[in-house]
């Protein structure tokens, strides 16, 4: 007999009384406490996107190249020649790391992996874009350390080479940083695979980690607001063993190598219920579970502990039943354990079981196609304005927005797999396509604006698709992380809106199709939550959409870099002197360089954004070892979009201009010497610069 669960434990499992009443009239009678379990994280923000789910139908998900779109599977799968085929992923693990900065970006790390591998793909490169208070902050310093050693450890353990990143700081991030992961995957065409749990009688197979109780009610806990309670909240991150997931990602390849799986699917937020639940409903058919037959770390674990429990380094695999040995024969081989917890079942229900009796029985359709999907009020409110930077050139370089992230990536190992062509010397990194002629071009970029959150998604576009441009790749992909506060605010709901719109907008316009995303809504802290005391107000983070960019470069021997090479080469604005973003120019100039990088024409390629020309040309120089004289008085600071530098020797000019036909080209000056010089702006050694540059972050730490 199932048992109705008392009405005081509606709100504790993240359900409001209306969602309850959905639930009544979805179930036709009162659900037991396990069965409202389910329902609270399936109906998590996090699990469903109830305040999302509509606007994301605004991004633009077709296109020749995608083999697996938005929304389908764990992760987006492109094209990129020669029978291969790209999986990529970008998630956030953003309240966890507020809690427990170590474990929470560690294990964001390995369940973004998980995704992935999933995909039947070998992950071959990590990126993420990571926001923190500003680090005069005692904590800001701390979840800085923590979250970098987390991702450094886990990926490094993994031998995954993590080849890109950004760093941003802001008030705003104090009490809510925000932790976001991408993992990108390479593959055969035909060595796809998908999670869907069909064919029934095929047997559900836990392969990994034993289940415990950690992580419990992580998807509830990452669709709420971070108010000081949650600050205490250590019980819902889960603990990650990156050798049990190196372990897991060799032995699930072998098994898809050997046609072993029906079907795979990880356990992340919400564990075994949305692993199960998710796979039924890919397949139209349903699951039998045995919550007796899982594997535990720990003892007297009840059903929905074992439901909802978020433990790592776990997979689901659906096996006919007569290659279950095969199965299990590999998984040993690996020392690894499976436990065959339940079958697939035509009914399209999803059915709980312990020792024989049913515990809970809920049809797929109402914990997936039932879940709400809301439409907040939105209105615009006060907004905090761009974050402002020093005008003083040394000042600029070394301000921990503007300087080397070197004290970060030199914790995270880039070369292995001896795949990784450029990482700092980049706008965007390069690793190599079997064959080793062809590229990826990879690269995260955020745009966090307090003015205007349509210019923060479409410049977060822009810019990443500029900064694979600048190495000569055409934009190929993306995949987003949106970052915001709580959407039942009008003024949340209105950044939220506003945001996508204009990360359409620019998709479109760039013609770059979106194949995957997560988004992460609640990033708010109670005023003074992140140091312990009594709240007061509620500060939610600057709406920050984040877009990770894969490009495809043809000819990895004409790469565009960073860095000035010659003397007497021309320094070259390729893009507007100042002025508003529009998105055509922004298309064409982004074409013009890509063509020009692959005729052979330029020496070097930048992207002009934080910091504007100033920032562009030192940099530049910097990694040149060279300085430049210019000479057009213009606002070197000015930070307008659609623009790049660009040098090569003067007798090429007349071909850039051919190239360049219609778009603004002005030349700026001359690379040589060891100064670079701007009339009233500047007259800096490289040396002076780069000691700014290079140790701004270390020193300000």
């Amino acid at each position: 007999m199932i048992a109705e669960p008392p009405r005081d434990l509606i709100g504790q499992y993240g359900i409001t009384l209306a969602e309850f009443d959905r639930i009544l009239s979805l179930l036709r009678r009162e659900p037991n406490e396990l069965e409202l379990a389910l329902f609270g994280a399936m109906w998590s923000e996090h699990c469903c996107y109830k305040s999302s789910r509509r606007l994301l139908g605004a991004l633009p998900k077709e296109a020749p190249q995608v083999l697996v779109r938005a929304g389908e599977e764990n992760a987006g799968v492109v094209d990129v020649g020669e029978g291969w085929a790209i999986a990529m992923k970008i998630e956030s693990h953003n309240h966890p790391s507020a809690v427990e900065p170590y474990q929470g970006a560690a294990t964001g790390v390995g369940g973004i992996v998980r995704d992935v591998f999933t995909m039947g793909a070998r992950p071959i490169a990590l990126l993420n874009s990571l926001r923190f208070g500003f680090p005069d902050e005692p904590r800001s310093r701390y979840l800085l350390a923590r979250v970098v050693a987390g991702i450094g450890d886990y990926g490094n353990c993994l031998g995954i080479p993590t080849v890109g990143g950004e760093v941003f700081f802001h008030d705003s991030y104090s009490g809510n940083p925000l932790v976001n992961a991408m993992c990108v995957g390479l593959l055969r065409h035909e060595d796809l695979v998908r999670s869907a749990a069909s064919g029934e009688g095929n047997v559900l197979l836990l392969l990994g980690n034993a289940t415990g109780r950690d992580g419990i009610h992580g998807a509830t806990f990452a669709s709420a607001n971070l108010d000081g309670d949650g600050l205490d909240r250590r019980p819902n991150v889960q603990v990650g063993s990156p050798f049990l997931e190196k372990l897991l990602i060799e032995a699930c390849l072998e098994l898809l190598e050997k046609d072993l799986l029906v079907g795979l699917q990880d356990l992340g937020a919400a564990g075994l219920t949305s692993s199960s639940v998710e796979a039924a409903s890919r397949a139209g058919s349903g699951v039998e579970l045995e919550v007796t037959a899982v594997s535990r770390s720990e003892t007297h674990m009840t059903p929905l502990e074992i439901m909802l429990s978020e433990s790592q380094e776990r997979m689901l695999a659906v096996v006919e039943p007569d290659r279950v040995p095969e199965v299990r024969a590999v998984l040993e081989r690996w020392g690894l354990r499976s436990d065959a917890i339940g079958r697939v079942i035509a009914e399209p229900l999803v059915r709980v079981c312990e020792e024989g009796q049913v515990r809970a029985e809920v049809p797929v359709a109402a914990l997936t196609d039932g879940a709400p999907a809301y439409d907040w009020p939105a209105m615009p409110g006060p907004l905090a304005g761009p974050a402002s930077l020093p005008t003083d050139p040394l000042e600029l370089l070394a301000h921990p927005n503007i300087c080397s992230k070197r004290w970060v990536y030199r914790q995270y190992d880039q070369t292995v797999q001896a795949s990784t062509v450029a990482t700092a010397d980049a706008d965007a990194a390069l690793v190599l396509l079997p064959g080793g002629r062809r590229a990826i071009a990879l690269c995260t970029d955020g745009n966090a604006r307090g003015d205007d959150p349509y210019l923060a998604g479409a410049l977060a576009v822009c810019e990443a698709a500029r900064n694979v441009s600048c190495t000569g790749a055409r934009p190929w992909a993306l995949t987003n992380c949106l970052n915001f506060g709580s959407p039942e605010r009008p003024q949340g709901s209105w950044e939220l809106r506003r945001a996508i719109h204009g990360l359409a907008a620019a998709a479109q316009a760039l013609d770059i199709p979106v194949i995957s995303g997560n988004v992460s809504l609640y990033n708010e802290a109670s005023e003074g939550g992140a140091r312990g005391a009594a709240a007061v107000a509620v500060t939610a983070v600057l709406p920050t959409p984040v877009v990770g960019m894969l490009g495809l470069l043809d000819d990895v021997e004409r790469r565009g870099s960073i860095a000035f090479k010659a003397a007497a080469d021309l320094v070259v604005l390729l893009g507007p002197a100042t002025g508003p973003l529009d998105l055509g120019l922004e298309a064409r100039v982004q074409k013009a360089c890509r063509d020009a990088i692959g005729r052979g024409l330029l020496n070097s390629a930048h992207d002009c954004s934080d910091g504007g020309l100033l920032v562009t040309l030192a940099e530049s120089c910097i990694l040149g070892s060279v300085g430049a004289t210019l000479e057009p008085e213009l606002d070197y600071l000015d930070e307008s979009p659609s623009r790049i530098v660009v040098s090569l020797s003067p007798e090429r000019l007349p071909e850039l201009r051919a190239m360049a036909t219609g778009l603004p080209l002005t030349i700026l000056g001359r690379v040589g010497g060891d100064r670079l010089r701007i009339p009233r702006v500047c007259d800096l050694s490289v040396e002076e610069m780069r000691d700014a540059w290079q140790h701004g972050l270390e020193r300000f730490l």
